[in-house]
């Protein structure tokens, strides 16, 4: 079962360390995405290379894909992909509702349309909790309806008592003896409604808990308005998870409210598209400017990728369609952001995380490579 120890704090900010089954994390933590049992375009000696702590797989995705049937068949999840450091697993909520039009919701749980085949499911907190069990993931996610903001505060909480009752249903179900079960809280935007979640789920009784529903068509100022009143009413003795937020001074910020551990695809999704996140700023690695730029990506970087390559070398190997471009992005990427948060961490340590998170902003905003 999983243990939790905070160990520093500068401000609201926290350093903390998670032990599981398979290995402890020390947050704040950022989680790259596998969402098919694969971080895209990187193998498992990248992520070790990288020193990724605990990745995140969608229950959702293999469920329809290859099924957790055969998943369990073959030896859990981290048997699977040879993977040996800690997993945790969403609950399949937020892919369901990113169908909506796919989807109908009931007391019972949610039916949808695979996206892949057309054939049509019922997700429930017990289909959830059982595939979930087949995978063996060390962090489990309850099953929680996410809502689309703006949304009223009627919707909100129906919402809520809806993701309240699958959470009792959720903490019924039997879990193999080594997986840790997190409450979600919902609630929108409304500070009320978040602390009532919140006491509702502390009842039921959590090893940790999640803040869902964010970064789902809400201002970026009001979430993080919501994080800074909120995060510091979450459980002190209990890691907190935001869930699917990464942008990095988003990260940034939600560890100054005192988040632990986030997860987002954009570091891998944005490399495929030929973004680079440097430390000062985005970098387009398709703009013509960096044609004859025998540059490294990021001088500031000390990742393999920035060591070795040129801007004008990888933008050839992204124009030209070469595999190797998204891998070699996709590496500086989660290196960054691993980096960020490893930062972040020694600097709470050390008691000056303030001015290293004024540092970061700054000098990230320059955004030297626009244009």
């Amino acid at each position: 079962m999983l243990s939790f120890k905070l160990e520093h704090q500068c401000g609201n900010a926290r350093a903390c360390t998670l032990k599981t089954a398979h290995g402890e994390i020390q947050t704040p933590i950022f989680m790259p995405v596998g969402t098919r049992a694969s971080v895209k375009s990187l193998w498992q000696e990248d992520l070790e290379e990288l020193n990724a702590q605990i990745i995140l797989g969608n229950t959702y995705h293999l469920y329809l894909r290859p099924g957790h049937e055969l998943i369990e068949k073959m030896g859990g999840l981290h048997k699977f992909m040879s993977w040996d450091r800690p997993i945790l697993t969403d609950s399949g909520g937020f892919q369901v509702f990113s169908l909506s039009d796919l989807n109908k919701v009931t007391e019972e749980g949610v039916t949808f349309q695979s996206h892949i085949d057309g054939s049509r499911h019922l997700l429930s907190p017990e289909k959830s909790m059982e595939i979930q069990k087949a995978l063996g993931s060390d962090i489990v996610m309850l099953f929680d309806e996410c809502p689309k903001l703006p949304a009223t505060k009627e919707t909100l909480r129906e919402s809520m008592e809806l993701t309240l009752r699958w959470a009792q249903r959720c903490k019924d179900y039997q879990l193999q003896e080594h997986q840790s079960l997190f409450g979600i809280v919902q609630g929108g935007l409304h500070l009320d409604l978040r602390q009532e979640c919140l006491e509702r789920l502390m009842q039921i009784d959590f090893p940790g808990y999640a803040i869902g529903g964010l970064s789902v068509g809400e201002k970026n100022e009001e979430m993080v308005e919501l994080l800074d009143n909120f995060t510091p009413i979450m459980p002190s003795d209990k890691p907190r998870y935001l869930m699917g937020v990464g942008k990095p001074l988003d990260i940034l910020r939600a560890i100054r409210s005192g988040v632990d551990m986030f997860d987002c695809v954009l570091p891998t999704r944005n490399a495929r598209n030929g973004q680079f996140l440097t430390s000062e700023g985005p970098l387009n690695i398709k703009n013509k400017r960096f044609e004859f730029d025998s540059s490294a990506p990021d001088p500031n970087c000390e990742c393999r990728v920035c060591k070795r390559y040129s801007r004008s070398y990888i933008r050839h190997l992204f124009n030209v369609g070469e595999y190797l471009a998204g891998q070699l992005i996709s590496f500086h990427n989660i290196y960054f952001y691993l980096n960020l948060v490893k930062s972040a961490r020694n600097a709470i340590i050390e008691q000056n995380f303030e001015k290293f998170a004024q540092d970061f902003e700054e000098k990230y905003t320059r955004n030297t490579w626009k244009g």
